[in-house]
């Protein structure tokens, strides 16, 4: 207790003290644009539906966003989040307010202002908060009911590389860097760095070792305990 904001609402620093404003003026400055962002999801949505992604024909392009949104159940809200950062650096803060509560009713997907996601990020449900200044790299898959968020008094979050996998109900927790293609299980509790290509589990989360099943060669060599 008293590590996991999942029950607070989205740090809005857009509205939120003065002092902050610097560093979300420094995150909206590096946020890509809307069409790249969009693209990037829909490339990576389409594939793993075994579906084509053209974005050169504009309207079969178009047409097959739409059925993204209608056949999966977070495409939707991600979207929604995409507009809602590139509202926010239009300078419009209520329509990006607006877009933020698009995106919890489409799929109770969450995620504040400070966030700053790459262009090709995989959401294949919804129920999840993503809060603080937390970047995610490329090709990141994150599963429902994830939680990815700030310790408290602390408005840094973690710093999550490219191609990591974040499995069902796992939570990460503060300041944390988990480095380019990185597994967290599912229900794991991330408080620490995770090193680049490892798996880990539990709470708190720690790395796993693999066990390889041996071979039938491998049994039938090996000298058997008389």
């Amino acid at each position: 207790h008293g590590l996991d904001r999942a029950g607070a609402p989205p740090v809005r620093l857009g509205r939120g003290p003065r002092r902050h404003r610097p560093l979300l003026a420094d995150v909206q400055r590096r946020q890509p644009s809307l069409r790249a962002a969009v693209a990037a999801d829909a490339a990576i949505a389409s594939r793993q539906r075994g579906e084509a992604w053209d974005p050169t024909r504009r309207v079969a392009a178009l047409g097959q966003l739409i059925r993204l949104a209608l056949a999966t159940d977070a495409f939707g809200a991600l979207v929604a989040y995409r507009c809602q950062v590139a509202l926010l650096r239009a300078g419009h803060p209520v329509l990006s307010g607006l877009a933020h509560r698009i995106a919890i009713v489409w799929a109770q997907v969450s995620i504040g202002d400070p966030v700053l996601i790459a262009p090709g990020l995989q959401l294949p449900h919804g129920q999840v908060v993503i809060d603080g200044f937390t970047e995610i790299g490329p090709g990141s898959l994150i599963r429902p009911f994830v939680t990815i968020g700030l310790a408290e008094q602390d408005l840094k979050g973690p710093t999550i590389g490219a191609d990591v996998k974040v499995g069902t109900g796992a939570k990460v927790i503060g300041p944390v860097t988990i480095a380019d293609g990185a597994t967290v299980g599912a229900n794991a509790v991330v408080v620490d760095d995770v090193a680049a290509g490892t798996v880990v589990v539990g709470a708190p989360a720690r790395p796993c070792l693999l066990y390889t099943s041996p071979s039938p060669r491998d049994l039938s060599t090996s000298r058997m305990p008389s």
